[in-house]
C-alpha cells in the first residue's frame, strides 16, 4: 500500500502561497510570488530529486494541476527526473469543477476524504501531494498525512496562504531527516507519531 506525502516549500511563518512565480496566485493582494527563486540552488534540487524519484502517482489541487500541466509537458527530455516522472505518472487531480484533464495520464478524484484509501491501495510507493495549498488544508484537517517533506525558507512574508491553519488536526511528529542548505533552506521530514502529549515543569 502506498504512503501519502506532502512536500511544500514554505516561509519560516508559515506562508505557502506562490513560491514558484509573481503571477501563480495573487489572492488576497499577495505581491510576493516567486519568494523561493533567489534561494533555490543545486543543493534544493538535489532533495528535490530524491523526492520525485520515490513517486508513484501524484494527488494535485485543480489550481497546481493547471500551473503543472502548463510547464512541465514543455519539458521534453523524459529522462529529467522530475518532468519525466510529472509526466508519465498517474495524477489523479482533486476538483468539484471539471470533469476531464488533458495531461497524459490524469483524471478526476471527487471526494478525497473518500477516494484516498482506494488510491493507496493501487500504488506501492509514494503518492505525492506538491503545492495544492487549498487541498493541503483537507488533507491536514483529517490527519490523512503519512509524511511532511519541509523545505523553510529564510524568509518571513507577513500574509498569504498558510500551510497550518487552526482546523488542523492535532498530532505529534517525528523528526525523520534534516539538511540545510548553503542557501540557509531547511529541509525537515517528519512523520507522524501519535497523538500530542503534554506535561508540566511546575515545582509542585
Amino acid at each position: 500500500m502506498a504512503e501519502l506525502t506532502v512536500t511544500t516549500f514554505l516561509s519560516v511563518d508559515g506562508v505557502i502561497q506562490a513560491p514558484g512565480g509573481p503571477k501563480e496566485d495573487t489572492a488576497g493582494g499577495f505581491r510576493y510570488g516567486g519568494w523561493v527563486f533567489p534561494h533555490a540552488g543545486p543543493d534544493m534540487g538535489a532533495i528535490m530529486v530524491e523526492i520525485f524519484s520515490k513517486a508513484d502517482a501524484f494527488l494535485l489541487g485543480r489550481g497546481t494541476y493547471d500551473l503543472f500541466a502548463a510547464h512541465w509537458p514543455r519539458v521534453t527530455d523524459p529522462n529529467d527526473p522530475i518532468a519525466g516522472k510529472l509526466n508519465a505518472l498517474p495524477k489523479h487531480i482533486v476538483s468539484r469543477s471539471r470533469e476531464s484533464f488533458e495531461w497524459q495520464n490524469a483524471s478526476l478524484v471527487r471526494d478525497v476524504v473518500e477516494e484516498i484509501a482506494g488510491l493507496k491501495k493501487r500504488y506501492r510507493g509514494e503518492i505525492q501531494v506538491h503545492g495544492s495549498a487549498g487541498l493541503l488544508q483537507t488533507l491536514i484537517q483529517r490527519d490523512l498525512i503519512d509524511e511532511y517533506r519541509l523545505l523553510t525558507f529564510p524568509l518571513i512574508l507577513g500574509s498569504g496562504k498558510r500551510l497550518f491553519g487552526p482546523a488542523a488536526a492535532p498530532g505529534a511528529l517525528t523528526l525523520k531527516e534534516s539538511r540545510t542548505t548553503p542557501a540557509g533552506v531547511v529541509y525537515c521530514a517528519y512523520r507522524r507519531s501519535g497523538p500530542v502529549k503534554t506535561g508540566s515543569f511546575a515545582l509542585d
